[in-house]
Order: C-alpha cells, then structure tokens, then sequence
C-alpha cells in the first residue's frame, strides 16, 4: 500500500493529496484499495478506535485534496457549511487555446441514466453550478488554467470545460481527444478552510510531475 502523502493534520482534520486512479471511498468490487481504507488505517495505528469520515470527494482519476474528519460530529458541521467555509481551487490541462483569460460558468448539471452529466439553462431540470477559470499558461495546443469552483457537482468542471469547447486532457467521456500525460488533466491543489471558532487554514499540495511539462517554456 502506497504511503500516504498527509498535508495537513489536528484532533478533528486529516487533509490527504490523492494520487491519481484512486478510488477516494470504496465500492462493491473494490473495498482496500482507496483513500479512506488507506486514511483509516493510517490513523487506527495512532489508536486501535480511531475512525475517519469522509467529507469531501474527488473522482477517482482526479489528483489533489481530500479532507477527513477525525469524529462525525465534525464531519456532518464541515458538509453542513463546505460551501460557506471551504473555497476550492484546481488545475486543469485544457485541449486546445482557451482565447479568453478569464471567465465564469453558470448554469445547471444533470444527470442521465448512463451516468453522463449534461448542461442545462432550466433551473428546474438540474442544480446550480458555478465556475470559475483564468488562464495561466498556453503551450503547443493546451491551455493551463486555475479553477475555483462556488458548487460542487458531480463531474462540475469536467463538463463546464467541456461545455466551453475545450475538455480536459485525458476526458474521453467528456469529448478529450488526446491524453498526453495518462491520466486525467485536473488536479485540486488549493483549500482554504474557515471554521468559525476553530481555525483558518489555506493548504496547498504540489503538481503532479506530469503537469510540469505545460506549465513551463520549452
């Protein structure tokens, strides 16, 4: 089992970089090799009882930051509150030359029977999803940009830039027709976390090496 890469750690938080094509929670067919198996175990050898709770997700071919919670009173107040305490950031490697240097998508994501998430203008048809995005580099026919995101949908920034005509490297599902570094181009690299009362924390974790070749001159 791969040794756990901790960017973060107190009494109530557990802050991991997932690497990519790991399942962040188990499922049916794969119950070990996860995130959470791997996070409790880590912190079971603390304390034979201790436990861990997941609070956020990532999609298993996504890298970056996942948050744990230490007890589940703690877990369901930071769920209750992830979008008023918690702002998150990525990367992503876009196909193509993104012309504008910024912008924001706003609108609502669906879900289809064959798990696909689709766009819509019809409020009453999805839920609200907001992204926001600056380009930060562009090189040999991809675009680099940082991402904020205000919601949390499932697969959001998978199908806003592939909505926007530029998908993600490495998305076949979502329209990408190259993958130059093997894997999915989206990495979650930044949390800031305010908890009232408690603490402010702004975590960051490194690029994956494979990300570096773009965001450098050649």
């Amino acid at each position: 089992m791969k040794k756990l890469d901790i960017i973060y750690e107190d009494k109530n938080l557990l802050v991991l970089n997932k690497p990519a094509k790991l399942l962040t929670i188990g499922t049916d067919k794969v119950k070990e090799h996860t995130l959470q198996y791997m996070a409790s175990e880590y912190v079971k050898k603390q304390y034979p009882k201790n436990k861990v709770f997941i609070v956020n997700r990532l999609d298993k071919d996504t890298s970056g930051l996942v948050v744990f919670a230490k007890n589940e009173t703690f877990k369901k107040n930071l769920q209750n509150h992830w979008n008023e305490w918690v702002e998150r950031w990525y990367v992503a490697i876009l196909e193509g030359r993104v012309l504008r240097s910024k912008g924001t998508i706003k609108n609502y994501l669906w879900e289809d029977k064959t798990l696909m998430v689709h766009e819509t203008d019809n409020p009453k048809k999805g839920d609200l999803s907001i992204t926001h995005y600056q380009v930060v580099e562009r090189k040999k026919g991809y675009t680099v940009v940082h991402i904020k995101i205000d919601t949390g949908r499932k697969n959001q920034i998978r199908v806003h830039m592939c909505g926007m005509g530029h998908p993600i490297t490495g998305d076949k599902k979502y329209g990408a027709k190259k993958n130059p570094i093997g894997r999915l181009g989206l990495h979650a690299n930044r949390l800031k976390i305010c908890i009232p009362h408690y603490k402010d924390l702004t975590l960051e974790c490194k690029l994956p090496k494979e990300f570096q070749y773009f965001m450098k001159e050649s």
